[in-house]
């Protein structure tokens, strides 16, 4: 297995560097799912940061797809090395989320990430950087719209429409929860669009938010 040392150890420190990883990233995303794919454990993970945007606090949470119970979960916090900017977030943020997952005793089948997958201008946001370095399937889940251009959906749950950037559909608009402001759902690795927005609906309950992001949160938040 390969450390997560050994997985960041090209990291980028600039931006130069940052656009070519992302450019090289996009091209080793699968949108396919393994064969016969059920995901039984799922991951939420979340990166929130200290005021001063110096310090990453993380938190990882696994659920039983099935029934939503916390079955384990993780919080760690680590200095940040990368400047923010808007399209590369991803380099804040998971080099603290590959860190909080490697706490996991857990065998996860899926990952949801707080944030984008290929609904991103290089189509390699969070969720896609995160996916393939865990060669995991990883699905984006992200609260507002990075990029893109969308028919609002209807109001009840479930509801659903495609997000455009220009004639490529990058990602879906969807309802989780009647009357509440939809989530910007994407590919990261390992599963198509309608496997996303099925999964996400599937493991979301009472709140917007589907469970293992909404722990996630929850957990980073107060850890920070």
């Amino acid at each position: 297995m390969v450390s997560i040392d050994e997985r960041l150890a090209d990291w980028p420190s600039d931006l130069a560097t940052a656009r070519a990883m992302q450019e090289m990233v996009r091209h080793l995303v699968s949108e396919r799912a393994p064969a016969g794919f059920v995901p039984r454990l799922v991951a939420g993970v979340d990166v929130h940061f200290s005021r001063d945007g110096r310090t990453a606090f993380a938190a990882a949470a696994v659920l039983d797809a099935g029934s939503h119970e916390l079955v384990e979960s993780a919080q760690l916090s680590l200095p940040v090395g990368f400047p923010y900017r808007s399209g590369f977030l991803s380099f804040r943020e998971v080099p603290a989320a590959l860190a909080v997952l490697g706490l996991l005793a857990a065998r996860y089948d899926l990952v949801l990430v707080d944030g984008q997958g290929r609904a991103h201008p290089r189509r390699c946001g969070f969720a896609s950087h995160l996916g393939v370095l865990l060669d995991r399937p990883t699905i984006g889940v992200a609260k507002s719209r990075l990029i893109g251009s969308f028919v609002e959906p209807a109001p009840e749950r479930g509801a659903a429409s495609p997000l455009h950037d220009r004639a490529e559909i990058i990602g879906a608009v969807v309802r989780s929860k009647a009357g509440c402001r939809p989530l910007f759902v994407s590919v990261g690795h390992l599963i198509d669009l309608d496997g996303a927005v099925a999964a996400v609906l599937a493991l979301t309950g009472r709140y917007r938010l589907p469970e293992p992001i909404r722990q996630a949160d929850r957990l980073s938040r107060a850890h920070g």
